[in-house]
């Protein structure tokens, strides 16, 4: 298991469709100091297998590779295993969870990652608008506040906050750690869902990594706009 060693970085999240596309986006961001691991999802994860990714990535950097089933724990509590020993065959160091199903659920799979040696990572808020219940949705605030309750109760000590919502997330941020000791903060939704670095800055604790997917896949030159992004995690 491999850990992202800076404080602070970029996680590309490497959500395209093909494989060359996947080798062209590691070959010109690998070397980039600011990124700190690649995020590989179901588009490419169901078309090609995870350990033929991981491989290709390897062969290029030692960065971490995490994986988002997006989402990841919504299954019955027995399936946890599996999903684990899946996630540790392909070499995978990070996984994420939203676990919505129950709190079985939720413990089972985390301790099943746990026990294969793969990074959990818990969100229980996402980046669309229409998420919570005051806005439209499915989920109330004491949901992912129980959520992050019971992952911080296992141990867990890395989690998922939207970055494009910011004040929700200072709000989240403050009560994680009053469970978790030094907790890391993982943040998608930088970029192209409006999330902004700068924001973050200011909202956020010592240990976080901005996940950040079309601004730097989608561009002409992926290595430069991760370095771009990368210096602002400085500024």
């Amino acid at each position: 298991m491999t850990l992202i060693p800076r404080d602070r970085s970029i996680v590309i999240a490497c959500d395209v469709l093909e494989i060359g596309s996947l080798e062209r986006l590691v070959a010109s961001t690998h070397s980039v100091p600011a990124v700190g691991g690649y995020k590989l999802g179901f588009s490419l994860a169901l078309r090609y297998g995870l350990p033929g990714l991981v491989a290709l990535i390897r062969k290029y950097t030692q960065k971490p590779v995490i994986y988002d089933h997006q989402k990841g724990g919504t299954d019955v509590p027995h399936t946890g295993p599996l999903f684990a020993k899946t996630m540790s065959s392909a070499g995978i160091d990070y996984a994420i969870l939203f676990p919505f199903s129950s709190p079985s659920t939720e413990e089972a799979w985390i301790r099943a990652l746990q026990d294969e040696g793969v990074t959990p990572v818990v969100g229980a808020m996402m980046t669309t608008h229409d998420f919570m219940a005051e806005s439209g949705g499915f989920f109330s605030r004491g949901v992912v506040s129980r959520i992050f309750h019971i992952a911080s109760g296992l141990g867990v000590d890395q989690f998922v906050l939207p970055a494009n919502k910011p004040e929700q997330t200072l709000e989240l941020r403050r009560e994680i750690e009053s469970m978790v000791s030094d907790p890391v903060f993982f943040l998608p939704g930088v970029g192209a869902q409006g999330g902004e670095i700068s924001k973050l800055l200011s909202v956020m604790g010592r240990r976080w990594h901005g996940i950040v997917g079309r601004a730097i896949y989608d561009s002409a030159d992926p290595g430069s706009a991760a370095s771009r992004l990368g210096g602002e995690l400085d500024s």
